[in-house]
Parts: C-alpha cells; structure tokens; sequence
C-alpha cells in the first residue's frame, strides 16, 4: 500500500515553521497541540468537543489498548477510527513509557521488554516488532518506534545504554513496518537524555535509518525547563527540515511556545485535560485555579470573548460550586475550556508565523499571562 503521508511546510519565521501533514484522514495543520486519548477517549470530554476545539489529530496510548480491549479486537471491529468514531488523523505511542513506568515487572533486554500488566498480572512481551504490528493492528496514521525512556536525571552510562538499545529497535521497528506494506506513517524517536553528544549521536542514526517523522523523547521526564529547552534547541537542527518534529509529553502553554520557537511542529500532553479535572483553567489571562473561595460569588466568566462555550457562559461562581459539590460536569468543563485554549493557542502560533511575527505573539501572550488586573488565580 503506498503511503499517503506527506509534510509540507508552508511559512517559517526564525526556526518557528508552519505547515501542514497530510495522513489518510485528513491534514493536520503545524503546529499542532495533540490531546491524549490514551484509552481511545479523551477522559471525560467528548470526542465532538475536541473537534470543535480545533483539534486536528488525537493520541491513543498502543500499551493500554493492547492490554485493553486488545489490538486485535479494535481491529476486527474495524480499527481505531471506527471504534472510537474518529474519523479524523490518529497518532498513536509504542507502549514503551507507560512500560517503564507503570508496569510493576519489567525486564528490558536486547529483544525487547517483557512486563507484568497492572490490570492483571498477566506477563507481556513487547518487542519491536510487536509493538508495529499493535500499531498496524489498531490502524493508526502515524505510528511510534518502540524506544526505552530513562528518567532524568541519570548516569551517563545508563542514558547511552538505553539511546543505543532505543537505535537498535529503531532499525527493527523500520524493517518491520516496511515489511507490512501499510499505508501508515512511522516516526523515529531521539533519545540520549541531557547529554547533547548522545543526542546529536540518535538524530544522525535515526535520520540515516529514515522516517517520516522525528520526535524527542526522554523529556518532561524530571529534567528542569531550562534543561528541556537546551535539548530542544541544540537537537532540532540536526532532524530533517523537510520532515515533522515532535516533542513528546509537552507541556504547558509557556513550554509549547518556547518549543516552537526552536522548530517544533507537534506536541501531546495530558495537562489540559489533567488539570482541567482538578480546577485549573488555562486561560488568555494565565491559570485560574476555579477552587479558590473568592470565585464563590463571582458572576464573570473565565473569559467573555473565548470560542469556548464553557469559558464564556458560565461564572466563575457556577464553576465553583461545581468542584466544591463534587459533581464531574465541572471537570468536564474546564477540560474543554483548556482543549479551546490550546488549540487557539496553536492557531495564534500558526498565523503568527506566517505573518513573521511569532516574536511579537509570544510577547503578547506572556503580557497577557502576567496582567494582574484580570487573573485571578
């Protein structure tokens, strides 16, 4: 099957870029802000809000639905599209994180990694090959190389070991999806922790082997924000220009445009969600923390002028009480009006870019953040 994945770039400023991914359910504009779906639902939204967010492209998590309900059984009811009835572009991870740290049992040995599921103790094997076969199984337009993630900080000899174990399976995953002929996309990804030799060391193997996408990985792992973004902007360089970049597991709003004034095209975080779901807002004019007393008799909303029917219907009082009475609608809530926001977010990056004032948006946005007279946190 030939593959109908292709990226082109459509404006840059400095290293921001804008462009667009073209996968067999449709375009994805750059940059773009992924929400994460990790059991094929976004937790507590549903799927027509994230559309209308201006989501894009979902991320479903491959160790979860492999264990749960199986990637056999998504596929014989029709694959993950179907399934979860998104028609829209899917991306979805190896497995190998959650491996690392959620199973209670891990062995990580040249084949691969065996492990004890934390539904039912049951023992896996996810090696290379398995993981693109889950993959492929599930029917996702862009599938991850199985790597091993190290949490930071580490011993340098142990962020080699893994960076290079994670270049060998990257040679298998190629091999593998090559072999199954799919119409899928496969993405390499760049380990080598806090050490930028290690780092330069992936990017050149992993742009030798040849994907159609690069990502890094191994950050947001413990590491501070100044050490992330040194990462980032010394290793953006040295992946393919012609080629999607994606930082995985980033992050808050501030991260994800210092990230992209360093050439990131794509990002995936649980925080809109996460946070969402314990009363925190993200907003225009910086979080608000919806649980705090003083919004109890607030009749505002979070923001009169949002896209967001949540933020801009709703007091701030109602959504207080919401969390105080302990109903989940006020999750809901605030987890759509954080999906708005990131997406507005990337859509403001993306205009700004091609305008060639990223620089100016992003001094904007900060302005807006710090403002006093409006955030109430």
């Amino acid at each position: 099957m030939p593959n109908r994945f292709s990226f082109r770039l459509t404006a840059s400023d400095g290293a921001a870029r804008t462009g667009e991914i073209a996968t067999p359910h449709g375009a994805v504009r750059t940059p773009a802000f992924m929400p994460v779906g990790t059991q094929a639902a976004i937790k507590g939204v549903h799927h027509d809000d994230v559309r209308a967010a201006g989501a894009d492209i979902l991320l479903a998590n491959t160790y979860h639905l492999m264990l749960r309900p199986s990637a056999e059984r998504v596929a014989a009811l029709g694959g993950l599209h179907s399934f979860m009835r998104w028609p829209h572009p899917i991306i979805t991870d190896s497995g190998g994180f959650q491996v690392m740290s959620l199973a209670a049992l891990r062995k990580v040995e040249e084949a691969g990694v065996t492990f004890r599921s934390h539904l039912d103790g049951a023992m896996i094997a996810l090696t290379p090959e398995r993981a693109v076969e889950v993959q492929i199984l599930l029917g996702s337009d862009i599938a991850m190389q199985l790597d091993e993630c190290v949490r930071l900080p580490a011993e340098r000899s142990e962020i080699e070991r893994a960076m290079g174990l994670s270049l060998r399976w990257a040679e298998r995953c190629k091999r593998a999806f090559e072999k199954a002929a799919v119409g899928q996309a496969l993405f390499g990804i760049v380990q080598g922790g806090d050490d930028q030799n290690l780092r330069a060391a992936s990017a050149r193997t992993l742009a030798s082997i040849g994907f159609d996408g690069y990502a890094l990985g191994g950050l947001a792992v413990g590491e501070t924000q100044d050490v992330m973004l040194k990462v980032v902007g010394e290793t953006t360089p040295m992946l393919p220009a012609d080629k999607p970049r994606y930082l995985m597991g980033v992050g808050t709003p501030a991260d994800l445009l210092e990230a992209i004034g360093r050439g990131i095209d794509m990002f995936d975080c649980v925080l809109p969600t996460r946070n969402g779901r314990h009363g925190l807002a993200f907003t225009r004019f910086g979080a608000i923390n919806i649980k705090n007393a003083h919004h109890a008799e607030d009749p505002r909303p979070l923001d009169p002028e949002s896209r967001c029917p949540a933020a801009r219907d709703f007091s701030r009082a109602y959504l207080h009480h919401l969390f105080r009475a302990g109903e989940a609608l006020g999750g809901t809530l605030l987890s759509i009006v954080n999906l708005y926001y990131y997406q507005d977010l990337m859509a403001g990056a993306r205009g700004a870019i091609a305008d060639g004032r990223f620089a100016d948006f992003v001094a904007r946005t900060r302005e807006q953040w710090s403002a006093k007279r409006d955030r109430q946190e």
